[in-house]
């Protein structure tokens, strides 16, 4: 019998995590955050703020972070991050004020970053090579499930409280996903593996095919990186993607709610479809990811943001709202692992996670921009279409970055005769 490459033990692993921090923060954010605007009384861009707060700390954590996987593999980070983690979330069951909030928040965004998409991105990034899209959207797929339980998070958030929810939502986090952290491994050579499985060791021929490229052209430093159009570019789009991702994930429920007329558990219904237009476009992705220019079909997934978010803001009908699920959720699923797989492409994997950590620089600009935007806009007019109008055109505008985007030449590696 044939054995299973541990990459994809790795992938399977890495999925049971996201979708354990899908279903219970990502997807659950505008849940959270529309019963605590009843409860609490604040504004939306006080709830704003929290999450703004989330993509700050990520952004400024990034390069350290990226330097210490690079140095030291993601193993342990991920461990620590799932303690911290799950403890943010028990912490945020005790408070009582707009400060104590933000803290907990923190608390749970840090260890959200250090267990979540960055490490377990940069862990598979070294496992896989022609299969990399392909791991990398295998992975996304329990993020983009975590979705369908939102509806149980809303009703958890009905019957038993925003308290109670949230100290069971730390307790499961440790239990789940501190054993799968453990699956986790730093590189394949460390258990005489190669990149994609091929055999246990590399054969004759691989092994001539990979010193006749080592040869002539080397992996990207971060420095090197960062010299090129297309760093800025990748990083630029990501961004402007994120602008429409993260403003609805905080927004979004709010929206339906308050602008729409739905119920919260109607909301979390629109959201769990919206998740399996995700998941289609996920296996979309893994299916031609790899044999497709990620480039264009990223640049195509920011129209469908687009799209999506003018359907949602300006629905009139159930079928708008459908639509908006379908495109955004779609897209979503389809662009996300592509990010991380261009990189890796475009730079090659030896400093893939400082790389990714200086894009997180340029990526929080959407991350703030999204929620910031849309909350605050919203208590200026009252509603979000000012806001989501802005957010929509703005993706829009990103998918240009993603055309412009041409993969830079390899770095030459210069070899002892040529010094």
């Amino acid at each position: 019998m044939k054995r299973i490459f541990y990459g994809w033990w790795m992938a399977g692993a890495g999925s049971l995590m996201q979708f354990v921090q899908g279903t219970l923060l990502l997807h659950s954010f505008g849940a959270y955050f529309a019963v605590l605007r009843d409860d609490r009384g604040w504004s939306k861009t006080e709830l704003s703020g929290a999450a703004a707060l989330h993509q700050v700390e990520a952004a400024i954590l990034g390069p350290l972070l990226g330097w210490f996987i690079d140095r030291f593999g993601p193993q342990w980070v991920i461990r620590i991050g799932v303690l911290i983690f799950g403890a943010g979330f028990m912490l945020l069951s005790t408070i009582d004020s707009l400060l104590a909030f933000y803290g907990a928040f923190i608390v749970t965004a840090l260890g959200a970053s250090l267990c979540g998409f960055f490490p377990l991105n940069v862990a598979l990034i070294h496992w896989f090579e022609k299969k990399r899209a392909r791991a990398l959207s295998s992975m996304q797929i329990g993020m983009a499930a975590g979705g369908l339980c939102v509806p149980l998070v809303a009703w958890a958030l009905a019957t038993w409280g925003w308290r109670a929810t949230s100290f069971a939502s730390g307790i499961i986090i440790i239990a789940l996903c501190l054993p799968l952290s453990f699956v986790i491994r730093r590189r394949p050579e460390d258990m005489g593996e190669v990149m994609d499985g091929v055999g246990s060791r590399p054969s004759d021929s691989i092994a001539t095919s990979e010193n006749e490229n080592a040869a002539s052209t080397r992996d990207f430093t971060a420095r090197e990186a960062l010299r090129t159009p297309a760093f800025w570019l990748i990083s630029l789009g990501h961004g402007f993607a994120l602008f429409v991702v993260m403003g609805v994930n905080t927004h979004a429920i709010i929206h339906m709610k308050e602008g729409l007329g739905y119920t919260i558990e109607a909301a979390a219904l629109v959201i769990t479809l919206q998740t399996v237009a995700q998941l289609c476009g996920v296996g979309v992705g893994a299916w031609v990811g790899d044999r497709l220019n990620k480039r264009l079909m990223s640049a195509a997934c920011m129209l469908g943001h687009m799209g999506g978010l003018l359907f949602l803001t300006y629905a009139s009908n159930v079928a708008m709202v459908v639509a908006y699920a379908l495109l955004h959720g779609a897209a979503w699923g389809l662009r996300g692992p592509m990010m991380q797989a261009i990189r890796a492409d475009y730079f090659g994997r030896s400093a893939i996670g400082m790389i990714l950590g200086l894009s997180f620089l340029i990526m929080v600009i959407g991350q703030v921009g999204g929620p910031m935007i849309a909350g605050i806009m919203a208590d200026i007019t009252g509603n979000y279409r000012a806001g989501f109008t802005t957010l929509a055109l703005l993706a829009g505008l990103g998918s240009v970055f993603f055309l412009l985007a041409k993969r830079p030449p390899r770095p030459m590696l210069i070899t002892g005769a040529a010094r």
